[in-house]
């Protein structure tokens, strides 16, 4: 709904734009009477074409590279464009945030709901707790697979396009794997509903760096990744207690969630992505005029065919151009196995070492959300670290580095909140992508997603065997070291990071 308004009140403007340059245009040829010299009919039309470029705010002449080189009016935002999304007003963006969370807690609670009525699921379909934690380790590697399409479809169709139809079949995945007659159909059933949720890890980052700018990022990006790691905190606290009615319930939970949250996003969110608006803008202009030559840089750069096919393969090049991305996605990768080794361990460690009950054990997950406020409360500290920053690079004469993100978010604190160690990490590691990466950060940030996702749905039953087999002390010093050995990599980035940027392909902040 929010899109449909954002739709007709572009093209109000583009009416109020061509009305106002016919009237520049007739003021300008009344004022006119000095008799004008004899020209061809081509320096005629060139001026008339000129002239009528210059009263269109934002379109420039350009002309086609391939064919027979026609002029094509490229269109572009005007200066401070109020449909712009960079241009939008603090209240504009800070909805189009609030949505984007309304997105992210429910869609990744999907991944640790499950977690209460894990037993319960085990005895009905008669299967023991190695294949029963497969749901979630199916999960986890269906968000990594869906991750690789949904940052790509959304820089061709737009942000709204992947966000609406993914959450409606992501509820008729929810309510078939409820309906699951048997354990096979439940875990296919799980994955096809993982792959199409996997559409808040990455086009969310897409529409950060949609409408914040670099100097914003600090108060922009903060509030998503709470919300993005608030969802599977929650996720058991909300299923703790459903094995008492039944183990779908969870599910049913999960398809009330979600559809309150779809039809959050459909009567709020607008679209983000401007080359999509842009698109609009030219269309507008295209059937207000009758002229053809209207053109978004976006479109005119192929068929839609051709685009999806480039945006689709572009996650996919920027294994070997893009170190950058290597190194991130391999610290994340091992942050990742430090993460759900630690959470498998709740399960372990309360209800067999100090003989909790599995739903209670599930409540004290909560005792993570502290660190993460903690966090939060950080941000108008950090963004002044990153406003003095900026300040500095341009008394220099030089861009604000991306690097300086890594330094705000140091994990040496960290180390003792695990809660906080989540939300500084994947700040840091999301902001420094978005900045270098701006209209490219969703197919950037998909590649990461996919890497540490499908990795860490393998690895999550082996945790499980891991705790059973080495006790919660030997398996908590792995986790201690692997965390040890990670601690330095955000200074190595920090000295080092504009080095290996630089050689990035796709990188657009390469200074």
């Amino acid at each position: 709904m929010s899109s449909f308004f954002q739709y007709r009140r572009l093209r109000r403007e583009v009416q109020e734009d061509l009305a106002r340059a016919q009237e520049a245009q007739r003021r300008a040829s009344t004022s006119t009477s000095e008799p004008k010299e004899e020209k061809t009919k081509e320096e005629d039309a060139g001026e008339d074409e000129s002239e009528k470029l210059t009263m269109v705010p934002g379109v420039t002449v350009s002309r086609l590279e391939d064919g027979d080189g026609s002029v094509v009016f490229e269109v572009g935002w005007k200066e401070n464009d109020p449909s712009n999304p960079l241009s939008w007003t603090l209240t504009e963006k800070w909805m189009a945030m609030l949505t984007c969370c309304a997105l992210a807690i429910p869609l990744t609670m999907l991944t640790s709901i499950e977690g209460p009525v894990q037993e319960a699921f085990d005895a009905h379909f008669g299967v023991n707790a190695m294949a029963g934690s497969m749901t979630t380790g199916i999960f986890l590697i269906g968000i990594g697979v869906g991750s690789l399409f949904s940052g790509p479809f959304s820089e061709t169709f737009g942000r709204n396009a992947v966000y609406f139809s993914t959450m409606v079949v992501v509820l008729l995945f929810i309510m078939a794997k409820a309906l699951a007659p048997n354990y096979g159909a439940a875990l296919a059933f799980r994955f096809l509903c993982s792959v199409f949720a996997a559409s808040p890890m990455t086009v969310a980052g897409g529409t950060i760096g949609d409408i914040w700018t670099p100097m914003q990022l600090p108060f922009g990006l903060p509030l998503v990744t709470f919300a993005a790691y608030a969802g599977p905190i929650l996720g058991p606290v909300v299923s703790a207690y459903t094995p008492e009615i039944g183990f779908e319930w969870a599910d049913w939970i999960s398809m009330i969630i979600v559809g309150v949250a779809l039809v959050f996003v459909l009567l709020f969110q607008p679209e983000t992505y401007s080359p999509v608006l842009l698109e609009w803008r030219a269309k507008h202009l295209r059937e207000l005029t009758g002229d053809n030559r209207y053109q978004a840089s976006h479109a005119s750069a192929g068929s839609l065919g051709t685009r999806l096919l480039i945006n689709s393969y572009r996650p996919f090049t920027m294994i070997w151009t893009e170190p950058i991305i290597l190194v991130f996605s391999f610290y994340l990768i091992l942050l990742y196995f430090v993460l759900f080794t630690f959470l498998n361990g709740y399960h372990y460690i309360f209800t067999r070492v100090y003989d909790i009950t599995t739903s209670m054990t599930f409540i004290i997950w909560t005792a993570m959300m502290p660190g993460v406020f903690v966090a939060m409360a950080l941000i108008p500290y950090m963004y002044n670290l990153t406003k003095k920053a900026a300040a500095k690079a341009a008394a220099q004469g030089q861009p604000l580095q991306p690097e300086s993100s890594i330094s705000i978010w140091s994990p040496i604190v960290a180390s003792g909140f695990f809660g906080y160690a989540l939300v500084c990490i994947f700040t840091s590691a999301y902001m420094y992508i978005i900045f270098v990466y701006l209209q490219y950060a969703a197919s950037a940030l998909g590649f990461m997603t996919f890497s540490r996702y499908v990795i860490s749905g393998a690895l999550s039953p082996a945790s499980v065997k891991m705790y059973e087999d080495l006790g919660p002390h030997w398996s908590l010093t792995i986790v201690a070291i692997v965390s040890t050995i990670m601690a330095p990599v955000p200074f190595i980035l920090y000295k080092y990071g504009h080095r290996i940027r630089a050689m990035s392909r796709h990188a657009q902040n390469k200074a």
